[in-house]
């Protein structure tokens, strides 16, 4: 959550001592005038608008819906802008509320949810000695003591942007009551101490998977993962408690704290949900779910579970439902390697292999490559383990390895189904990879992936393998090597005075590319967690196989030679990429340093 420091306490400023009670519109523009935030013309023109209907609307709701202008800029005054300017003139802090870190059970716990919206106020934080609580009323203070004897805590008011306190009021007191229920259910209690949860266990009575609570709480996790980016869901289960913990730009960041009863429910009615044996706990299963988003696009989920000391643990993996129509420029493709890319996938023959660690965007690409050249008048067929998304433009197969059915014999089958393209998971072994080189020579494109630091590995890894020099030279058309890096937040992010050109300089000095340098810095604001960074970007590194390149894999197979002759050849090594994205002021020179393989 983001806050800004308040000057004084509200009875400090000059608003505190002038007005007690509700808001209303009227005031808020005569103190908008005065402190010069709009002109007088500005705050006549909105008198007027504003006196021409009644509305129920909170004024601060109100007085945004009609695009007031700043005197400093001439730019709208949106509702946060004045949301925070009211929380100066009353003296408190401003607060962008980040549900990532309110913890559910206590807000629910400090007060009810009719009491939180008869006035209008949301706990945001619970310590020990105080209840930090959200208002857009600062001046209406009569409830305080009230919530100050029945919690036996000092109550510290912070402003924040009433629709914000709407919303989250009711997805908080939602999913308290829903964890509540499913809690009765079971006859446990949310502190039950180790004698209670003996004597649970005695009586074997355990959460329905299907009981309303545990539905409720499932449909809320998943929406609200969509709704924070989430690319990954995990539920832990631990010693005392289960945790929720959503992957957003890479990071994993803690949701929420259950009791382990209702955390082995949610995973049982998602195991149902992804037709998986429930009951089995003892091995390691995978399933997947498709749903809809809020604004009502279909998301795949691939599901994994795990055993634990203290459970199944279960992974969702989200499936981004605009992967498969991504262009290369949103892929974070430069202009030099997008013509480059774009050449080496039209070819009718040959082999193209996509190289990075797990969680480096290879999926991504392959699926954004292919969706784009599946016409109707070729046959895209893909061997996969397992099958990441469905994709109607494709004819997708998983491996079955308990069925004697694994890459090599899958490629095997599919080359019988008259395809054009393939494209096949995982190159991990030389049954797998002399199947592709055989398609490859059989006038078929393969697609395949490799697990390499770079591009000019991927061959050493072919040669390690076992396929002949020769079979790589006549078949391989490109590897290209990707990484993921985090982009820095657009709203936050500052120039850095204090960069180092000089460093960034020695990368990009070498390839003598011009332009100026515009390093920025992570700040962090609610938008982006506090992080300083707003979503993720590739980095790229294509290798395209030219006679050059085919003599030295011939004679001299040496990394280095390899690396030199591609470069020489056009290959902009992963590290000059990141540091153009520094120089563009996209990405900072730490990220890049710390995800990509040294040039060296």
């Amino acid at each position: 959550m983001s806050a800004v420091k308040p000057p004084k306490s509200p009875h400090d400023s000059p608003a505190g001592k002038a007005h007690a009670g509700l808001l209303d519109w009227r005031t808020l523009v005569e103190w908008l005038s005065e402190d010069g935030i709009i002109s007088g013309v500005e705050a006549a023109r909105t008198i007027a608008r504003c006196a021409q209907a009644q509305s129920a609307q909170h004024p601060l709701i109100r007085l945004a819906s009609v695009s007031m202008t700043r005197v400093a800029d001439g730019k709208p005054l949106d509702i946060e802008t004045i949301s925070e300017w009211l929380a100066g003139r009353a003296g408190l802090e401003y607060l962008r509320i980040d549900p990532l870190k309110v913890d559910v059970g206590k807000v629910a716990d400090t007060m009810s949810a009719v009491y939180a919206e008869h006035h209008k106020v949301l706990p945001v934080q619970v310590t020990p000695h105080e209840v930090v609580i959200a208002t857009a009323e600062p001046f209406v203070t009569d409830w305080v003591a009230e919530v100050e004897r029945q919690s036996r805590r000092k109550v510290r008011l912070v402003v924040a942007n009433p629709l914000e306190i709407a919303k989250f009021t009711a997805e908080f007191y939602s999913l308290a009551k829903s964890i509540r229920a499913a809690l009765k259910a079971s006859g446990a209690t949310g502190s039950a101490s180790f004698e209670q949860l003996v004597e649970l266990n005695r009586s074997n009575k355990q959460l329905d998977a299907n009981d309303q609570g545990v539905v409720q709480v499932v449909d809320w996790l998943w929406q609200y993962a969509f709704d924070q980016r989430a690319s990954d869901i995990h539920l832990e289960p631990r010693r005392d408690q289960g945790v929720i913990r959503f992957r957003i730009d890479g990071v994993l960041h803690p949701v929420y704290q259950m009791p382990m009863g209702v955390l082995g429910a949610m995973t049982a009615r998602i195991k149902l949900l992804g037709r998986m044996d429930v009951v089995e706990k003892r091995r390691p299963q995978d399933g997947r779910i498709k749903t809809r988003n809020p604004r009502g696009d279909e998301v795949e989920m691939r599901l994994s579970t795990l055993p634990t000391a203290f459970g199944e643990k279960m992974v969702m993996r989200i499936f981004d439902p605009d992967t498969t129509v991504k262009n290369l420029d949103a892929l974070g493709f430069s202009q030099h390697d997008a013509e480059r890319w774009e050449q080496l996938v039209k070819q009718p023959h040959g082999i193209v292999l996509v190289t990075g660690p797990t969680g480096s965007g290879k999926t991504t690409t392959l699926y954004s490559t292919l969706k784009r050249i599946a016409t109707e008048q070729v046959n895209v067929s893909t061997i996969e383990d397992p099958i990441e998304m469905i994709e109607p433009a494709f004819n997708q197969t998983q491996v079955q390895p308990h069925l004697d059915f694994d890459f090599p014999e899958g490629l095997r089958a599919l080359m019988r189904q008259d395809p054009d393209i393939i494209m096949v998971g995982e190159i991990r072994d030389l049954q797998t990879a002399e199947m592709a080189v055989q398609a490859a020579l059989t006038g078929h494109l393969v697609f395949s992936t490799l697990h390499t630091n770079d591009a000019p590995s991927a061959v050493s890894r072919l040669l390690e393998l076992g396929v002949p020099s020769y079979l790589i030279n006549a078949t391989l058309l490109g590897v290209l090597a990707q990484r993921l890096v985090r982009t820095l937040c657009g709203n936050c992010s500052e120039p850095d005075r204090d960069a180092s050109r000089e460093a960034l300089a020695e990368i990009v000095k070498p390839w003598q590319i011009s332009g100026g340098y515009r390093p920025y810095k992570p700040v962090g604001c609610v938008d982006c967690r506090m992080t300083g960074f707003r979503g993720r970007m590739g980095l790229y590194e294509l290798l395209t196989v030219t006679e050059g390149f085919r003599e030295k894999v011939s004679k001299e197979p040496n990394m280095d030679v390899l690396r030199r002759q591609a470069v020489s050849e056009g290959m902009r090594p992963l590290r000059l990429g990141g540091a153009l994205k520094v120089a563009e002021g996209l990405t900072t020179i730490e990220e890049i340093m710390a995800s990509t393989p040294s040039l060296s």
